[in-house]
């Protein structure tokens, strides 16, 4: 039989904050209904309106404030929390490190896993950090503008600050936005499917300062193409690089298949734990390369590498952890699914004179499983998957080549304890503190790293 909620719609209530979700909303509890509260924190007495109800769950927003939490910072700009820019900016830097902590803990608790959990590793400056931005760009009121969409809509705000970016990376974006408008191009129109450019995206070296400009465009070539990169390279002295990217599919997806360099070099540099990386338009590379540096050492210290083991690194982008890694073990190999990554990959492996990698094209669970079949035994296994985590049949494949350690490498912890507990049925368990790394401040995202070791 159908239970009915204790809230109703527009209702107003009285609650209290108990906790936050892992997506950084407060959560009340009005008879066990939770409800799901944007820009609140645990401890506040709130005045709530509800504005959803499911039938095990509600989305109420907050009215007014009868006690703050001592956490509580004052906003930055409430855009950054409408845009999911900054959804943790009321937040204090010193509880968002706790919350990301008690986040992974949580998820282990609840799958009945008694796991240590250490501090998270977080940053000095917890802002302007990211060194690559992604900007849509749309037609609002006959003008061109560059901004972030507001969340679970195709409204775009118009911005100039992004907060959390490299401030040279919105200053860039602004120049290229004033020279589309100079030059008259129209912004994509996703309704209509006309219109040219779509998005804007800045890369941008922490250490080199090289900087690309990566145009994606709905046509071939763009109107006036020649003046428009001319006066872009005018105005970014720092630019190094300047690409068109072609996507003519009516689709969410941001990046098409055909890139095209229009001035400069198809990929900028920059340098990471020493090592120099050669980084292309539609390669992965991480976004925060002070932490990076963090993760990536923590994940070498646990390797526990000596100069003789053979590593496997799933997941290996243009080849930072592989490379990093092959600096201290005999041969290292790496596996990516995007052939552009690999050709980065191999590209950075002759720059930086490492000769002891190897590298593959491939769903990673599938080159497992080939490099299985070939006799390849790994010492250790270091993955570093997207947020949906591994596949079964390459936990299988890990498992049956029977390395000593794994290092997880782990950027969304609900699925980090799900593949834990596979390899734990496997012969697989937990070997000391996980480490949680916060690379995206500001967000409830979180890094982190884990050492599996075989029974």
């Amino acid at each position: 039989m159908k239970t009915k909620a204790p809230v109703s719609k527009n209702e107003r209530l009285d609650v209290t904050i108990t906790d936050l979700t892992y997506q950084g909303m407060g959560v009340a509890k009005v008879d066990d209904f939770p409800l799901f509260i944007e820009n609140a924190l645990p401890g506040e007495d709130i005045t709530i309106q509800v504005t959803k109800v499911q039938s095990h769950y509600g989305f109420a927003r907050a009215i007014s404030w009868q006690s703050e939490s001592a956490d509580r910072v004052k906003d930055v700009d409430k855009t950054y929390r409408q845009t999911g820019i900054a959804p943790l900016q009321h937040l204090a830097y010193p509880a968002q490190l706790k919350f990301k902590q008690h986040q992974i803990e949580e998820l282990f608790s609840k799958a009945h896993q008694d796991v240590d959990v250490a501090p998270t590793l977080g940053m000095a400056n917890p802002t302007q950090y990211r060194n690559k931005a992604q900007v849509p760009v749309r037609m609002i009121k006959g003008k061109l503008e560059t901004g972030f969409y507001r969340q679970h809509s195709h409204e775009l705000i118009p911005l100039t600050d992004f907060y959390i970016q490299d401030p040279a990376i919105d200053d860039a974006i602004v120049k290229v936005r004033d020279l589309l408008r100079q030059f008259e191009i129209p912004a994509y129109n996703e309704i209509s499917d006309k219109g040219v450019i779509r998005n804007i995206m800045v890369r941008r070296g922490y250490y080199s300062h090289e900087m690309m400009i990566v145009l994606i465009s709905r046509q071939q070539k763009l109107p006036s193409q020649d003046q428009l990169v001319d006066q872009i390279h005018k105005a970014l002295p720092e630019v190094t690089s300047i690409v068109l990217n072609v996507n003519a599919k009516k689709t969410n997806v941001i990046m098409g298949n055909v890139t095209r360099t229009l001035y400069g070099k198809p990929t900028i540099e920059d340098t990471l734990m020493g090592l120099t990386f050669a980084i292309s338009a539609r390669s992965f590379y991480q976004v925060n390369p002070q932490q990076t540096e963090k993760l990536y050492q923590m994940a070498i210290d646990k390797a526990g590498l000596t100069g003789k083991e053979t590593v496997i690194d799933a997941y290996c982008g243009i080849g930072t952890i592989s490379l990093a890694l092959a600096k201290h073990a005999k041969r290292v190999y790496g596996v990516d699914i995007v052939p552009e990554a690999i050709e980065d990959a191999k590209v950075n492996a002759q720059k930086n004179h490492l000769a002891n990698v190897e590298f593959a094209v491939d769903k990673a669970e599938d080159q497992m499983a080939k490099w299985q079949e070939a006799g390849i035994k790994p010492d250790v296994v270091v993955v570093d998957p997207p947020r949906k985590g591994l596949a079964e049949s390459l936990i299988d494949s890990t498992a049956k080549m029977g390395p000593k350690k794994v290092v997880y490498v782990s950027c969304n912890p609900a699925t980090l304890v799900r593949d834990v507990a596979r390899f734990q049925e496997l012969g697989y368990d937990i070997d000391g503190p996980i480490q949680p790394v916060d690379q995206f401040p500001q967000t409830p995202h979180v890094e982190s790293v884990t050492v599996l070791v075989k029974k």
